[in-house]
């Protein structure tokens, strides 16, 4: 092979396999590598992939057709994004044929086009930020009717979306400027997002927000959703010993938070929880705390989260008193002092 040749080969992803691909979807490494780099190219963790995995296997629905898209969508509580899994406007589809009731839709109406110019940054290949100005020219709104059999009657669910107000945007809720997709195509991104709506309108039970409506949109705007995060998650050996292929192996199976079960003000608490351990190295009195604070999902998900932080800080062992303490972890000698200050200013008013 030549020098040139071997410089344009093109890059492949390292997203390690799991055990669990092959053992509960009998997947091959040949399988899942054709999930990371062609299906779903943009995944950042085998957890997202796997989540995808479940829901298609739950539907019963070919994943690589790709019904499902791994969105990251950006937390507020958690300060960052997670990767979240939502049905693409042809699961929606599907989803209302399996009723047996749904009867067709029409061609979408299209509102008047619209020229407007988008300023703001957004962060390109190698994540950093970037200042842009596109102009375009879109439809101010589309209208799709889809219709449904109600009472041995075809009857007709139309929905407008306006493009303003459904398009995704590149640097997130802080920025104007749309996202590649809806720069290239303007009305067929927003003819899915009428698609979706409408389908909802006609079947509120079994058809929910399509991934192409939550690009670019934060978790702080929903209230629903499979949500996960690859960066906060309980890793467990579990090696099948009648698989020659694995033995001696100890490929982890991912436990997954939903953090749509979890509270902001756990968020919260937790997050809190995570800065003060940090700072003051009281990790055991941390993890017992939590054990105590904590229930169920919860608790998974502030042990997950300490988990994470700790392979990374150095690890210092705490003061008996700070160890049997059912309080959070002791404040850093920067808190220590500021709540002096603030206790000098205090008694001094």
């Amino acid at each position: 092979m030549s020098q040139n040749n071997r410089n344009t080969l093109p890059k492949t992803r390292d997203l390690p396999m799991p055990a669990v691909v092959q053992q509960s979807y009998g997947l091959s490494e040949q399988s899942w590598k054709v999930l990371t780099e062609v299906t779903f190219p943009t995944a950042k963790t085998p957890e997202a992939i796997l989540m995808a995995l479940d829901y298609c296997k739950a539907r019963k629905l070919d994943i690589f057709k790709k019904p499902v898209h791994i969105v990251p969508m950006w937390s507020a509580a958690l300060g960052r994004n997670v990767e979240t899994v939502w049905p693409s406007i042809m699961e929606i589809q599907t989803t209302a044929s399996r009723t047996g009731v749904w009867a067709g839709m029409d061609r979408p109406v299209w509102g008047p086009d619209v020229t407007k110019t988008f300023t703001g940054r957004y962060k390109d290949d190698n994540e950093q930020w970037q200042e842009s100005s596109v102009t375009m020219t879109f439809p101010e709104w589309v209208a799709v009717t889809v219709y449904r059999i109600v009472g041995g009657k075809r009857c007709a669910f139309t929905e407008e979306v306006y493009w303003l107000e459904a398009y995704s945007t590149a640097g997130g809720k802080n920025s104007q400027v749309p996202t590649a997709m809806w720069i290239k195509r303007p009305k067929g991104q927003l003819a899915k997002c009428g698609k979706a709506a409408s389908l909802r309108a006609a079947f509120p039970e079994e058809c929910g927000y399509a991934a192409e409506e939550m690009d670019g949109k934060t978790l702080d705007d929903i209230t629903d959703g499979t949500v996960i995060d690859g960066e906060a998650t309980h890793w467990e050996t579990h090696v099948d010993p009648a698989d020659d292929r694995f033995t001696g192996a100890s490929e982890p199976k991912p436990h997954v938070v939903d953090f749509s079960q979890i509270h902001p003000k756990v968020q919260k608490a937790v997050a809190e929880l995570v800065r003060r351990t940090a700072a003051a190295g009281a990790w055991k009195a941390a993890y017992d705390y939590a054990h105590q604070k904590f229930r169920g999902i919860d608790l998974t998900f502030a042990l997950a989260e300490l988990d994470k932080v700790s392979q990374v800080e150095p690890k210092a062992t705490p003061t008996l008193s700070q160890t049997n303490s059912a309080g959070m972890p002791p404040l850093s000698a920067k808190d220590m002092a500021m709540n002096q200050a603030r206790q000098t200013l205090g008694n001094a008013a």
